[in-house]
């Protein structure tokens, strides 16, 4: 048996199929917006195709949406007045702190008003406690303590009130500013843990060999230098700073969303800003985005798939079209985080600070739960892997760290019994992702037949893990856990069992597609 030969037969026909089922997905969901979009919550006049109705009904792609026009005036007010700072007193890391410590208190008074006496007063004491006990034995306890302490604290007392700590204070709770300072304090627990951190490692000897990392390096090699060479190679201790450290907290172009990046790599991009990206790279980055924001709008004025998920209008749907909803609101999902993260990211950038890419690879580009983890929100995965999986013990460790990382997970993002549903389904469909990994690479295949059943059953490994994908998504962020009795049920019964056997017979032909698409490109290289 001819494995490549087999290879090429059967693409044509995994494109074929994947047309006709995208020609199918897009006529049904056009069909379904058209026919019930008077029953849906969320909905306004659209603009860009003025006969149909942009859905809106996400409150955070609406907040963001209606908030740009100003956002993008205020960043580029902050990124020219930066610019010029440093090009006319030509400052360095301090004198660039003291810049955006007050560009970015002046930007946090106006978000949370006088609710930043909170985070000024938790901030101090972290790094009180980091001071303190960052050479001791007992640092990583009285470290995460201390910050999870505060993240279910803030959220637990919806950000506290200055009434609580003396009537003569509560005058103050009238100034709360335009946006709750503990969800934004999310990103801030992040980025404290990050500056305890790594001034803890940077007081002990380093694994990261610099050297080594250079030679199989493409940007390092070719003269310039990789996120990950300024997160690991640390800083001098004078960056370690009271100052540094607000400005690394309250870093105007991250503070909403993100993406995350360490203090390590802030420090040194103080001093030196990024040379990865030219002005040309940046101008080029802007336009995609651009692109993209338009085809979101396309999107919204003729698919309404988060506006059925919040009406709940899809239970009342056929199995074939709870399906087409479900993958339509991960679709939605992915979209517009992939905007959100981009958007703050290339003002980041412009500023001379580059952090990870938080959506590198495409929804539908995933195959695996560790794939996808990896390239959903990729700053925060690196964020995990380095100061909570690796000192838990990695891989060591692996099918124990998996529940304590997504446990954090589901925490940090609120608390929600539907999220530790989420966290735990996953860490539970991780399990046989691992079994069957570890069992593939134990078995070498030899012959051409034995790489085409590895194959196949990897494709086939590879829609199970989708379908349990889209389960524990829409399980964590759309219907919670009472509904998944409910979701199983609509595809066990009768007329679900042949829309179950069509769903994973698409995503068996998505998977062996990315198979193409990755050994297309690895031939490339």
């Amino acid at each position: 048996m001819d494995l490549n030969c087999c290879k090429k037969r059967e693409l044509p026909f995994l494109i074929l199929y994947a047309a006709a089922f995208y020609a199918f997905i897009i006529h049904r969901s056009l069909q379904l917006s058209r026919d019930h979009y008077t029953k849906l919550f969320g909905l306004r006049p659209g603009w860009l195709i003025p006969q149909c109705f942009n859905d809106v009904s996400d409150a955070q792609w609406r907040n963001f949406r209606g908030n740009l026009p100003i956002l993008t005036i205020v960043f580029a007010i902050f990124t020219s007045i930066a610019h010029q700072l440093r090009a006319y007193f030509r400052l360095k890391a301090r004198g660039m702190s003291v810049v955006w410590l007050l560009i970015s208190f002046t930007y946090l008074l106006h978000l949370h008003g006088a609710c930043i006496i909170f985070i000024l007063s938790i901030a101090s004491v972290n790094f009180l406690l980091v001071k303190v006990f960052a050479r001791t034995k007992y640092f990583s306890f009285v470290f995460w303590s201390f910050n999870i302490f505060f993240l279910l604290c803030n959220r637990i007392y919806e950000g506290y009130s200055f009434s609580s700590i003396g009537e003569r204070w509560a005058y103050l709770d009238n100034f709360r500013g335009t946006f709750r300072w503990h969800i934004c304090f999310n990103f801030v627990v992040l980025r404290m843990i990050s500056f305890g951190y790594d001034y803890h490692w940077a007081h002990g000897d380093s694994r990261f060999d610099h050297e080594k990392h250079i030679q199989r390096c493409n940007i390092c090699s070719a003269g310039k230098t990789c996120y990950q060479f300024l997160q690991e190679r640390g800083v001098q201790s004078d960056k370690f700073a009271f100052i540094t450290y607000l400005s690394y907290l309250a870093y105007a172009p991250l503070y909403l969303a993100g993406p995350i990046l360490s203090f390590n790599a802030f420090a040194s991009q103080l001093d030196i800003p990024q040379n990865n990206f030219s002005v040309r790279d940046i101008t080029w980055y802007g336009l995609r985005w651009v692109s993209s924001l338009l085809l979101m709008e396309l999107m919204t004025h003729l698919f309404y798939y988060n506006a059925f998920a919040i009406s709940g209008m899809w239970k009342q749907l056929y199995p074939v079209d709870v399906f087409i909803i479900g993958y339509g609101v991960l679709i939605f999902m992915w979209l517009k985080f992939f905007l959100i993260w981009r958007y703050f990211r290339f003002w980041s950038l412009i500023c001379g600070i580059e952090v990870p890419e938080n959506m590198p690879k495409c929804i539908n580009n995933c195959y695996n739960l560790e794939s996808f983890w990896k390239n959903w929100h990729a700053s925060y995965n690196k964020w995990l892997v380095r100061y909570l999986y690796i000192p838990l013990g990695g891989t060591q460790r692996k099918l124990l760290n998996v529940w304590v990382v997504f446990t954090f997970v589901a925490i940090w993002h609120d608390l929600e019994w539907k999220l530790l549903s989420w966290a735990w389904l996953t860490c539970l469909f991780f399990i046989p992702e691992m079994i069957f990994k570890s069992a593939a690479n134990a078995f070498q295949a030899k012959t051409a037949l034995g790489e085409f059943v590895v194959r196949e059953l990897s494709a086939a490994a590879g829609a199970i893990t989708i379908t349990c994908l889209m389960v524990a998504n829409l399980v964590g962020f759309v219907i919670g856990p009472s509904g998944i009795n409910w979701l199983v049920s609509q595809f066990l019964r009768r007329e679900g069992l042949p829309v179950l056997a069509g769903m994973l017979l698409t995503f068996y032909v998505g998977t062996k597609l990315m198979f193409h698409i990755r050994d297309a490109k690895q031939s490339s290289h």
